[in-house]
C-alpha cells in the first residue's frame, strides 16, 4: 500500500490540490514548477524566508501600542480675529508615561510661513512664577517681516505693546512647573499673556 501525505492544500494558481510549497516561505502552494514561476512576479512582493533555526524560537508577540492622541484646550491668537479662542489641539505622546516626556503639540498646521518657535513663559504678573508655565507657539518668520498684526494680541494689550505681534499664536498650559505634560488653558492666562505680549520687545 503506497503512502499518501495528509496534508493537501489547493495551488495558489489553480487551486489543484497539492502538496509542495514554496521553499523559501513554506506559505505559499503549488501543484507545479511553473504555477509558482508564472506567480512569482506577485508572490515575490510576500515572500518572507524562512530561517529554520530561528523557527523553533520564534514567539508570535503582537504589534506594539499605539498610543492615542491627548486632546487639551489651548488659546488661539490669530491675525484676522479680534478675539482670542479656546481650541482642542491634539499632542501625541512621546514614549512612555513613566519616562515624563511632554507630549508634542500638533499646532504646524497653524504655521504656514514657517516652521513654529516656542516660549515657555514661567512669570505672570509683577514677576510672580507661575504655578502652571505657558507654552507660547508663533512663527518667527511673521514677527520678523511684519506680516499682518495679530489683531487679538492687539486688542488684549489695548494697542500698547512695544513692538506688535505678527501671524498666528496659539498658548498651551503646562500641567505643572515640571513641565511633562499640558492642562487645559484658559481665559484665567489671558492676563499673564497680555502682560508678556506688552512687554515684547
Amino acid at each position: 500500500m503506497a503512502s499518501e501525505s495528509l496534508i493537501s492544500h489547493p495551488c495558489t494558481v489553480c487551486c489543484q490540490p497539492t502538496t509542495m510549497w514554496c521553499s523559501r516561505c513554506q506559505n505559499a502552494w503549488y501543484c507545479s514548477p511553473d504555477h509558482l514561476q508564472s506567480d512569482w512576479s506577485r508572490h515575490r512582493r510576500e515572500c518572507v524566508a524562512i530561517n529554520a533555526s530561528q523557527q523553533s524560537n520564534m514567539i508570535a508577540t503582537p504589534p506594539p501600542v499605539q498610543q492615542q492622541l491627548i486632546t487639551v484646550s489651548a488659546i488661539l491668537f490669530t491675525p484676522e480675529d479680534d478675539h482670542s479662542r479656546i481650541v482642542p489641539v491634539q499632542c501625541r505622546p512621546q514614549g512612555s508615561n513613566s519616562q515624563g516626556i511632554c507630549p508634542m503639540p500638533l499646532v504646524q498646521n497653524l504655521f504656514t510661513e514657517s516652521v513654529p518657535s516656542t516660549i515657555i513663559l514661567t512669570q505672570g504678573l509683577n514677576g510672580e512664577p507661575l504655578r502652571f508655565p505657558l507654552h507660547i507657539w508663533y512663527c518667527p518668520t511673521s514677527l520678523q517681516r511684519g506680516s499682518p498684526v495679530n489683531r487679538a494680541i492687539y486688542r488684549i494689550t489695548s494697542g500698547a505693546a512695544a513692538k506688535p505681534w505678527c501671524g498666528p499664536v496659539i498658548v498651551l498650559k503646562f500641567n505643572g512647573s515640571r513641565r511633562q505634560g499640558y492642562a487645559d488653558a484658559g481665559s484665567n492666562d489671558l492676563p499673564a499673556l497680555s502682560a508678556y505680549f506688552l512687554a515684547y520687545k
